[in-house]
């Protein structure tokens, strides 16, 4: 005979089983479970609610992020191994020196131009909206200990241009005097210009000295992604306890004051978004809906886990397996996507320097500006591919413009957030480019038999 509560636990049976097989190899779907989970977790824990005790809501929350600092630890043990690893294979991988060449090209130029629309489109939607005056000035100011309105003097200006003459230098320091102190240290910038001088040397070796050292490499890219698998098991409790911990600390009360600047960066972001989708759809022939399906696991590890280096084994794979783009391709660009590409903190470090300006009173001509572009430009392709790494890559900045770093305390509160959602339009960005570069290089290599062919007629 059966009674109610049999009835109701094999109801529960059922739904547990189809829930499992619902998430089963989905795991897009179990880091969006694992971010809402998170996010409850993080308000019953927070300031907002005050159910627990601080002290004791804090050592919760340490223990729930334990799994996603664990999956940050393992990314980032194997991050500089796999860079040198796909760098050197993926330009010993091209198929002739003139299709490298094009791939240098074509990609840096690219990640330039996207970069410097970036930062242009942050100052835009920045003066724009102003989001700065919807803050009590006064207030924040006497906060930081300036009373005054700051103007860039004209020594100041010409300072600021002279020290533009110090690029030729730091272009040569780019150059590892030591590339184990950069290993050592995750200079990924100079790690990354380590392996494209010795794959390019690699390729000056006959084959049959090169190809040891070209299959130990590949053995190399086979064991880190063989520990990026196992960190990618664990990718759903990692979301779950980052996000728990994030919210748990900051609460949602923190973005009532901020609400106008973080929603004019979105903005921004949105828009450089938008702008690699319509790119990607042009040169790749796929709908918007196909690409984001393909692509989804990887954004939104993106925005978990706040860096673009964390989920770069999975773009690289994405773009591969996925996405059909040449390995030498992918290989080449993403991991200097990763390092230099950084168009979301372009123009997240754009809104906020005119946003910050605004509050402090710096008066912002045309030149300023120009200078802003410049600064974030440089100083987003120099930035680490790792979380907060752009707030302090946007002190250095702060200082060039006559703001106190005192000012920075403002956007520390909202920082993790915006993080987040500027990872994403960073990887967004490296996918484009593989995409984009590779159609064109492509295309130029059709074109070259038959110029051949014409030339010898």
């Amino acid at each position: 005979m059966f009674q109610l509560k049999d009835i109701h636990l094999s109801s529960l049976g059922k739904l547990s089983e189809s829930l499992q097989k619902l998430v089963e190899n989905k795991l897009w779907l179990q880091v969006l479970i694992g971010l809402g989970l998170g996010l409850v977790s993080g308000i019953l824990l927070g300031p907002d609610i005050d159910l627990i005790a601080p002290q004791t809501a804090l050592l919760i929350a340490s223990w729930l992020a334990l799994p996603g600092h664990l999956f940050l630890a393992l990314i980032q043990m194997i991050v500089v191994p796999l860079v040198l690893a796909s760098v050197m294979r993926g330009l010993t991988a091209a198929s002739s020196a003139s299709q490298l060449k094009r791939l240098g090209s074509y990609g840096g130029l690219f990640f330039l131009i996207m970069t410097i629309i970036s930062s242009t489109v942050g100052i835009g939607i920045a003066q724009l909206i102003d989001p700065g005056s919807f803050i009590d000035a006064s207030l924040i100011r006497e906060s930081a200990g300036l009373t005054q309105t700051v103007i860039a003097s004209p020594e100041q200006t010409q300072a600021q241009t002279i020290s533009l003459s110090e690029l030729p230098r730091q272009m040569v320091g780019l150059l590892p005097n030591n590339p184990l102190a950069s290993f050592s240290s995750g200079d990924m910038l100079r790690i990354v210009v380590f392996a494209m001088v010795f794959g390019i040397a690699l390729m000056s070796v006959p084959a049959k000295k090169s190809a040891p050292l070209y299959d130990l490499l590949g053995s190399i890219q086979e064991v880190c992604m063989t520990i990026v698998s196992w960190a990618m098991r664990i990718a759903p409790l990692a979301v779950f306890g980052l996000i728990a911990k994030l919210t748990s600390t900051v609460g949602l009360n923190v973005l009532g004051g901020m609400l106008i600047y973080v929603l004019t960066v979105i903005a921004g972001l949105l828009i450089m978004f938008v702008l690699y989708l319509l790119l990607i759809g042009h040169y790749s022939g796929l709908s918007v809906g196909r690409f984001l399906q393909q692509a989804r696991e990887v954004l939104l590890l993106a925005f978990s886990t706040s860096s673009s280096a964390a989920v770069m084994p999975m773009t690289i794979k994405t773009l591969e397996e996925k996405l059909q783009v040449n390995p030498a391709t992918v290989r080449f660009l993403v991991p200097l996507g990763a390092t230099v590409n950084m168009s979301g903190t372009a123009l997240y470090q754009s809104v906020a320097t005119v946003f910050l300006a605004s509050i402090f009173g710096v008066d912002l001509n045309s030149t300023a500006l120009m200078l802003i572009v410049t600064m974030t430009v440089f100083a987003s392709m120099g930035s680490p591919a790792t979380p907060g790494a752009s707030i302090v890559i946007l002190a250095m900045m702060l200082d060039n413009i006559g703001i106190p770093q005192a000012a920075l305390a403002l956007l520390l509160g909202v920082d993790r957030i915006l993080d987040m959602c500027r990872t994403v339009v960073n990887v967004l960005g490296d996918m484009a480019a593989s995409l984009v570069v590779d159609h064109m290089v492509g295309k130029t290599a059709e074109t070259e038999p038959e110029a051949n062919m014409l030339s010898t007629e």
